[in-house]
This record gives C-alpha cells, structure tokens and sequence, in this order.
C-alpha cells in the first residue's frame, strides 16, 4: 500500500465537498445574474411608466415599448434561474448517488435564496404582465 492511497477516503471525501461548494457558488452567481436581470426589467417598467404619467408623453408605437422590454429582461432573469435550479438539483442529485457514502448533504442555503428570488420574479412578472 503506497502512502497516497492510505489518505484517499479523506481525499475523496474533501473533493466531494469542494465539487458541491462549486455548484453552490454557481447557483449563487446565476441568482446574482438573475436578481440583476429582474430587478433592472422591472425598473425600466416603472422608470417609462413613471415618466409617461408625469409628462404625459404620447403614444408612439414602438416595435418594443418599455413594458416589452421590462417583461423580457423579468423573464430572462426568472427563466435561467430556474434552469439553474434544475441543473443544481440534478448535479447534486448526481453527487449524492455517485457517493452515497460520504452524504448526507446538508441542505443548500443558496437554494432557498434561488427559489425565493425566482417566487418574487414570477410575481413581478405577472404584475408589469397585467399592469396596461
């Protein structure tokens, strides 16, 4: 038995943990990248519309108005942060069965943040959708 192989439990046990932290840390970048994308849609929204009621502006047709472009922006924000939940549940999904002997997994705080950010931005979508 060489030396390096007497430590590879802890090895393994120590790159498990730092594949996991690695994901935590992407899902945090994409919640971050996202919460930028919705907040920013939704201000563009209320800058116009706050604009529009204080000098009442007239309606030019735009190809894309600022409500358009408001609920794209809250939509790409809300729609790559789901996908970003789905792909983390399936790679520590992934993780836990590949070894199940070093689990459990304590449960992720980023992804609580990720599914509450993505409940608010399905909200304010749904708000600046109904809002003529």
């Amino acid at each position: 038995m060489t030396l390096g192989s007497a430590n590879l439990p802890d090895a393994t046990r120590l790159a498990v943990d730092r594949t996991r932290l690695a994901h935590e840390r992407t899902l945090m970048a994409w919640t971050r990248t996202a919460t930028s994308l919705i907040s920013f849609g939704f201000t563009i929204y209320k800058f116009f519309q706050a604009l529009r009621e204080t000098q009442g502006a007239s309606q030019v047709p735009h190809l894309m108005g600022p409500r358009a472009v408001g609920l794209v922006m809250i939509g790409l924000g809300v729609g790559s942060l789901l996908w970003a939940l789905i792909d983390y549940k399936a790679q520590m999904k992934g993780l836990h069965e590949d070894y199940k002997q070093y689990g459990p997994f304590r449960q992720s705080t980023a992804a609580a943040v990720a599914t509450v950010i993505s409940g608010l931005g399905i909200l304010g979508f749904v708000l600046v959708f109904l809002r003529q």
